[in-house]
């Protein structure tokens, strides 16, 4: 005797070995013996044998009309062995009655399971739905192939095309088109990225990398609202100070300027003044929002996503000839010996009497028109606006703090690569287009201008550091514990040394219309300002509150992202202003084994030779890939006897040049990201 059973959601015959009221044991072809529950038992018969009936009952099966079926079946619960009766005839064979319970079982759609053996026909209105569901399904499934198909070919759909950016970044798994690129990703052996590229599907590079970062970082867009920068409402008094700013001509967002009083006195005043949004915005309101929401203003070549809209910071931002709303520090200094005496801080108005620019003067603001009274350019130096003699204490003044701060460093801070400048030519519009003729220039770090600026704000934001913590307000700060390899620098709410920099603490608060963490830190020294050694009460953010440790976790993520973005464009850029130029070999140094950062450009690369670390070499350029942003090249010739050189630790924890080189893409798309820039930077 055989029996057709149900065996956690399968259908199995075998031989009946013994049997009981409530169980039988039933031996399968492969010898295994199952226990079977009675309830379980379908069918009993003694011919043909098990695998006989299944095989011929699922021949059957495939002929049954479901819609038939369901038309003969009652409104009531039924067993298969009924409807087998009612569909074929009343003499419906085990084959029959077999397949009939097969049918029904894989047509969930068309019969609900009722019991063992047991099913109920589905309502009519829910079939034609589910059938409906069914079609559809069926019908993208078509489609989903035409499309892989199309990929494979080398052509890219249109709906494909349309969702290339999701698809690659943050891909719905279910949507046909991201199935369709996997589909043809497999049946290729082809890397989604790279198949995509074969397709045509990426018409532009520069667009690539630009729509990624938006989709994965402003989902929703890039503009504003419609807001109003709100008023400052307190009668601030006007400084006597006649103040400066320092910056590149490209900076809209002015938020630091200097000030030099009583020159040739014996006791000089130096002005640091940073631009006071806090004193109009408040915590909560809808400016502020907008600036938790971006935490930084983004930069890259040719372009910038500011944190702030750009009539809020035009309102506050310390524009020539204006009397701006400012937080200022006075450092009284003694002229001779540069010792400091005091520091005050005042909430106030102060005249910009001109906004100097890097780009214009770094040739004749020199370190010898400085030093030398009786120094002049061939060219005169009649185009620089401020007087000669503040920016030649200004110098001197910078240089006796950097050398302050190395000897607590414990080394001092040498300056061995210069910064590169971007400038895109024949822009049309003001995002580029990435077609645009790229120069690239440098500006030697330490440079005259950039160290007085950079000294002042180091100043500023160690001393304001200080002063919150001695007013027992809390502050976001940045801290490094050591110099030590693997030491970064860290964020947090407390006033720690930044041995980096070599101070005993260190808290961002001079970048306010561009760094969300320097707005909250000035909100937090306008209270020290008010209220003095009360201001803990009066201060927006109390010690350890929930709020401030959040922001700063998102400040992190925020910024790191953002400079991971800037150092891949400045790396598309350069790969491009080799392409321009024709350049097929490079100048460099081994930096690493195996690595070459070039002589003359924002460049480091993977190289193939035999050159030692600090070897100089001459460098073959291999191909150019801008999507991966990926160049390699080969050691063609030894220009010097390999020297071991180490570069001096940055200010800030910056992560390995490496790390600005190619992109890791694939369907997730892992992002490299660039070094971040230095603590030092104003």
């Amino acid at each position: 005797m055989f029996a057709l059973f149900e065996e956690a959601g399968k259908f199995m015959a075998g031989r009946i070995l013994s049997e009981a009221e409530s169980s039988a044991q039933v031996e399968l072809d492969s010898g295994k013996r199952v226990k079977v529950k009675a309830a379980n038992l379908l069918l009993k018969f003694d011919k043909p044998t098990p695998a006989v009936l299944l095989r011929d009952a699922q021949l059957v099966a495939a002929d049954i009309e479901l819609e038939m079926a369901w038309e003969f079946a009652p409104e009531d619960d039924f067993g298969f062995a009924d409807l087998a009766r009612d569909y074929f005839s009343d003499k419906a064979t085990l084959e029959q009655q077999t397949a009939m319970l097969l049918r029904l079982f894989e047509a969930p759609h068309y019969f609900r399971r009722a019991g063992k053996g047991r099913f109920r026909k589905a309502p009519a209105e829910i079939l034609q739905l589910a059938l409906a569901a069914i079609e559809k399904k069926q019908q993208i499934a078509i489609q989903i192939a035409a499309w892989a198909e199309e990929l494979s070919q080398g052509q890219c759909p249109p709906a494909v095309r349309e969702q290339l950016y999701k698809i690659l970044f943050k891909p719905d798994k279910n949507g046909p088109e991201y199935k369709a690129v996997v589909e043809a990703s497999r049946a290729t052996h082809k890397a989604p990225l790279v198949l995509l590229q074969h397709a045509g599907a990426i018409d532009s590079p520069y667009q690539f990398h630009w729509r990624r970062f938006l989709l994965e970082n402003f989902p929703k867009g890039t503009g504003f609202p419609a807001l109003e920068a709100p008023q400052i409402l307190d009668d601030l008094p006007l400084s006597t100070a006649q103040a400066f700013s320092i910056d590149d001509s490209q900076t809209t967002e002015i938020d630091d300027a200097l000030s030099v009083q009583g020159l040739g006195s014996g006791t000089v005043t130096l002005g640091i003044h940073i631009a006071a949004p806090g004193l109009a915005v408040s915590p909560g309101s809808a400016i502020d929002q907008l600036g938790r929401a971006r935490l930084s203003t983004v930069y890259m070549p040719g372009y910038k996503l500011t944190m702030l809209p750009d009539a809020v910071v035009q309102h506050y931002t310390l524009q020539e000839g204006r009397d701006c709303p400012a937080v200022s520090l006075y450092v009284t200094l003694d002229e001779a010996t540069l010792e400091i005496s005091a520091t005050e801080t005042r909430l106030e108005r102060v005249r910009i009497a001109a906004n100097l620019r890097h780009d214009q003067l770094d040739t004749l603001v020199t370190a010898e028109w400085l030093e030398n009274p009786a120094f002049e350019h061939e060219n005169g130096s009649a185009s620089i606006p401020m007087q000669r003699e503040q920016l030649s204490f200004l110098y001197r003044l910078a240089k006796h703090l950097k050398a302050q701060r190395e000897v607590v460093r414990g080394k001092p801070e040498n300056f061995n690569r210069p910064d590169y400048n971007f400038k895109l030519v024949g822009k049309d519009g003001d995002e580029p287009a990435g077609t645009e003729q790229v120069q690239i220039t440098t500006r030697q770090r330490g440079a005259p201008l950039d160290l007085m600026v950079a000294e002042a704000m180091i100043l500023a934001n160690s001393t304001w550091g200080q002063w919150m913590a001695e007013n027992g307000v809390p502050g976001i700060y940045r801290s490094q514990a050591s110099l030590l390899p693997g030491v970064k620098v860290r964020m947090g709410t407390k006033a720690l040394p930044h041995a980096g920099i070599g101070v005993k603490s260190y808290a961002w608060s001079t970048s306010p219309l561009r760094r969300y963490t320097d707005l909250v830190n000035q909100w937090q020294i306008i209270a020290c300002a008010r209220h003095g050694k009360t201001a803990a009460l009066a201060a927006p953010f109390k010690p350890k509150d929930a709020d401030l440790f959040s922001i700063i976790s998102m400040f992190d993520a925020a910024y790191a992202t953002y400079n991971g973005y800037q150092g891949a464009m400045e790396r598309f850029w350069t790969l491009k202003y080799l392409q321009q130029n024709g350049i097929t070999e490079i100048i460099g140094s081994v930096f690493k084994d195996g690595m070459v950062r070039a002589d003359s450009l924002p460049l480091v690369l993977p190289v193939l030779g035999d050159a030692p670390r600090g070897a100089k070499v001459r460098v073959k350029l291999g191909d150019i890939d801008e999507i991966t942003l990926d160049i390699s090249g080969t050691v063609v010739e030894r220009l010097d006897t390999p020297v071991e050189t180490v570069d001096d630790a940055p200010a800030e924890d910056e992560e390995d040049d490496t790390a600005a080189g190619p992109i890791a893409i694939a369907v997730d798309m892992n992002e490299a990201e660039a070094a971040p820039a230095t603590d030092i930077a104003p």
